[in-house]
């Protein structure tokens, strides 16, 4: 009987905390720098947030480190719902298995609240390159192992593993030519000095438009509407083969679940809205709003996929 009575007060107590909050400003940490992807999408729901309950929510970057010093501050931040802080794929999956001391745990120092997007990845050449499709390109590194080379932002990022990724699904061989990020990366492959590269689909759509890249394959699980003619690589043959950036919410761990579960509802309803659908959309992003349960299933997916990939390429921890 006082278990049941104990339980009931967690309860009333966990609902009460709930309707109070929030009762003052809550901050957003966001990892990246102000006019990113990731700060743009959550300042779009700050704005929302804060219409909605009255309270000011506002967007605090702490930038470094590939996302690290910011997911490090939410970490260490108090779990009252008043800190909570955006994630990318490098943040909660891979890092974990590129740097050695990272100074964060992705499984416990957080609880997951909703995925708020998904970003396009694309796969494309230099137009000189005799290929026109996943199939020939793929027939074409395996006539010429390792003399293909392929583009990257860096190493280490999500166009990196990817491309990686891809490589050993098709059982091709090809050397990778690390950049020092987007731009010079999608002028090493336009110029021809590299011949292909898989990366966002902002980044890359103009000069697809343009003709100084060839689209061969959407990486994502379904095409886009920007692209409607280009197939997915799964399409063309290779299903294990899904790349997508995406951006997530989080909360430190020991957050009230009944706090979580009012975030994760007000930014849920905010990402049905038409406006936002429409303003991530122009981002070459798809809202999500998916429940904890469903985020943290597939950040965990993530994991395993990415320590597969760093695995068999033979990523040595940094």
């Amino acid at each position: 009987m006082r278990c049941l009575f104990v339980a009931i007060f967690v309860l009333i107590s966990s609902y009460a905390i709930a309707q109070d909050y929030p009762s003052h400003p809550v901050r957003i940490v966001v990892s990246q720098g102000p006019g990113s992807s990731t700060d743009i999408q959550a300042r779009l729901l700050a704005e929302k947030m804060s219409q909605a309950w009255g309270e000011q929510v506002y967007i605090e970057n702490k930038v470094g480190a590939n996302g690290i010093i910011g997911m490090q501050e939410l970490a260490k931040s108090k779990p009252d719902g008043y800190s909570l802080g955006t994630a990318s794929p490098s943040a909660l999956t891979y890092n974990q298995f590129i740097y050695k001391d990272l100074p964060y745990r992705p499984s416990e120092d957080y609880v997951p609240i909703t995925q708020i997007s998904t970003l396009t990845f694309v796969l494309a050449v230099n137009p000189k390159l005799s290929v026109k499709s996943v199939a020939e390109l793929v027939a074409l590194a395996k006539s010429k192992p390792d003399e293909l080379t392929y583009s990257s932002p860096g190493i280490g990022n999500l166009s990196h593993l990817g491309t990686e990724l891809f490589a050993a699904e098709t059982g091709i061989k090809v050397r990778h030519i690390p950049n020092k990020g987007d731009a010079p990366a999608l002028t090493d492959v336009i110029s021809g000095n590299t011949d292909f590269i898989i990366n966002t689909l902002p980044s890359m759509l103009p000069h697809i438009m343009s003709g100084r890249l060839r689209a061969l394959a959407v990486a994502g699980s379904s095409r886009s509407s920007a692209l409607p003619g280009v197939p997915t690589i799964a399409e063309s043959g290779y299903p294990r083969v899904l790349v997508e950036g995406w951006v997530g919410m989080v909360a430190p761990a020991g957050t009230p679940p009944s706090i979580v579960a009012k975030v994760q509802q007000e930014v849920a309803q905010q990402l049905s809205t038409p406006e936002l659908k429409e303003a991530l959309a122009k981002q070459g992003s798809n809202a999500v709003g998916s429940s904890p349960e469903a985020f943290a299933a597939f950040v965990k997916s993530e994991s395993s996929k990415w320590k597969r990939v760093i695995e068999t390429a033979k990523m040595q921890p940094q």
